[in-house]
């Protein structure tokens, strides 16, 4: 594992490098390679997206040209493939993913950061929905479970629904005790949050006022202004 800073963080970039280390194949065949295998519910994919990490990837010289088809009257469609620096950034990549944890954002977690800025009385409705979602979730994960014993699947093909699986449970369970917490203010939680809101609107209406005052200087000042402007 190396410890420059890599070229790519994408993992769109990632699907690319492992689809061209099976085979050569254009982007359409990528795209709908990915789509066959469900791997879009893990990889953000659109087209533009593709063309553009098709793109940084040949500047990095990882992947290469190896033909441009041209089938009557359609398109061109340029064949990529795999270069061998292109292979020991996969399989180098693949490797520091799978081995070492790195801070994610999830904008659930910045949005409980940042939960003073509302009413607790709102967040326990808004939480109240967003557990009825979660569990929605889970029994459709559950289904998909059944569907792939019954097609008698090998479990290495679902293990990205086994991961987000278990994230949505923690996150169901996290989100069900802090809904409790908050409904009976264990360790003075929704005291705590009230104070800081307290102090959050306090904060707010004092920066108000000061515009407002920095408002009613400026317009005294341009009366002044006009009043002293000589009459023709």
């Amino acid at each position: 594992m190396t410890d420059t800073k890599r070229p790519f963080s994408n993992s769109l970039a990632l699907a690319v490098l492992v689809l061209l280390y099976e085979r050569p194949m254009h982007p359409y065949e990528m795209a709908t390679t990915l789509r066959e295998r469900h791997k879009e519910s893990s990889i953000k994919l659109n087209y533009g997206s593709l063309y553009t990490v098709i793109e940084q990837l040949l500047r990095e010289k990882f992947i290469a040209v190896r033909e441009v088809l041209k089938e009557g009257k359609r398109p061109e469609k340029t064949v990529y493939q795999l270069t061998e620096a292109g292979r020991n950034e996969l399989i180098d990549w693949m490797r520091e993913l799978v081995s070492s944890p790195v801070k994610e954002y999830p904008v659930f977690e910045a949005a409980i950061s940042l939960l003073p800025v509302l009413p607790p009385e709102e967040v326990i409705d808004l939480l109240e929905i967003r557990l009825g979602l979660l569990k929605k979730t889970i029994d459709e994960l559950a289904e998909e479970d059944r569907a792939c014993r019954q097609m008698n699947l090998p479990r290495l093909f679902s293990l990205e629904n086994e991961y987000y699986k278990a994230l949505t449970i923690a996150e169901y369970k996290f989100s069900k005790d802090l809904l409790t917490d908050i409904k009976r203010d264990a360790g003075g939680l929704r005291s705590g949050w009230t104070e800081m809101r307290k102090q959050l609107l306090a904060v707010k209406a004092g920066a108000r006022t000061k515009e407002t005052a920095a408002t009613a200087i400026r317009k005294s000042q341009k009366r002044k202004e006009n009043r002293q402007q000589p009459i023709d």
